[in-house]
């Protein structure tokens, strides 16, 4: 049989194995990189540190310009999709991952960690999840960055923003809404936002039934009056996988708690980040409100 296996940091090998043992019988091909490599191109780095309970290991990546510099302060974003039901972090070799290398060639540290409720770890690992998506890995994911900027002083954990999609876009609010000592800006694209609210089969297995306090106490719309630091909402139009009125229920909860934020809709989209049009809002949104700095006038770049 053939065997192609890779690791974030390992280019894909290709191997001839015998299906009786698993030996290798023959090598067949290994990925040359050399191009990639003279444009500068550098893998993201295999991070772990202790979760919030200061014993259990986290795993994630750390992506940094190749421009990179270890003198300068780097804010720090982090793409997070919690899930649950799997784990979310990339195991195996990508030349460019869009949901992080396009941010950190603009200046940012950005990172990805799994913690506790997603999967293949054990159990219990996975059981935090149950019955409490308003947890969303989160002090899992904080106590990590900042195990990571006190490896790398570069980090700067004063300038951490967040942003996701889906799952991604609920837990994304979510940490602005209740951790925004930490969280200090995101970008919510799509986010099902009210689980009492989104496709029934999904939110029960996590959830359970019937719906009670645990589907409202992670409600981002019960939630939203909390909000105190810069928030971009996007959603699509036509979104069929999460319902775009999860996201005008929160914008109807902002506006209602008199709550400044942003909100993008895009015209005939489905569930997406934001297609090209949101990927330009949200460098806008991060270099703004994390950098401190105008972004230049779109007419203006070439």
């Amino acid at each position: 049989m053939v065997d192609v296996y890779s690791m974030v940091d390992k280019v894909p090998v290709a191997v001839l194995r015998s299906a009786r043992d698993g030996k290798v019988v023959m090598p067949l091909e290994t990925a040359d990189i050399t191009l990639l490599e003279a444009e500068g191109w550098k893998a993201p780095e295999v991070f772990v540190a202790k979760g919030r309970d200061g014993k259990t290991d986290m795993w994630g990546l750390i992506a940094r310009p190749t421009n990179f510099d270890p003198n300068k302060k780097y804010p720090v974003i982090e793409y997070i999709y919690q899930g649950p039901g799997d784990q979310y972090v990339p195991k195996t070799f990508r030349p460019y991952d869009w949901n992080m290398t396009s941010l950190a060639e603009l200046g940012f540290i950005v990172v990805m960690v799994d913690g506790m409720g997603t999967s293949f770890r054990s159990r219990a690992f996975e059981n935090v999840c149950y019955k409490n998506l308003k947890d969303a890995g989160l002090p899992d994911h904080i106590a990590w960055i900042k195990a990571a900027a006190r490896k790398y002083p570069y980090m700067d954990v004063d300038r951490v923003g967040i942003y996701g999609c889906s799952a991604g876009g609920q837990e994304s609010t979510n940490a602005v809404l209740l951790y925004p000592d930490f969280y200090k800006a995101a970008y919510s694209a799509c986010g099902c936002h009210d689980n009492r609210m989104d496709k029934i089969w999904w939110n029960e297995l996590w959830l359970g039934y019937p719906v009670g306090d645990q589907y409202k106490e992670g409600s981002n719309v019960e939630n939203a009056h909390l909000l105190s630091r810069p928030l971009m909402l996007v959603v699509g139009e036509l979104d069929d996988n999460v319902d775009p009125a999860s996201t005008m229920q929160v914008v109807n909860a902002l506006i209602k708690a008199n709550k400044d934020f942003e909100l993008v809709v895009i015209p005939g989209a489905h569930h997406t980040m934001g297609e090209d049009f949101g990927e330009h809002k949200r460098y806008d949104f991060f270099v703004r409100h994390l950098m401190q700095v105008n972004p230049p006038k779109w007419d203006e770049i070439k």
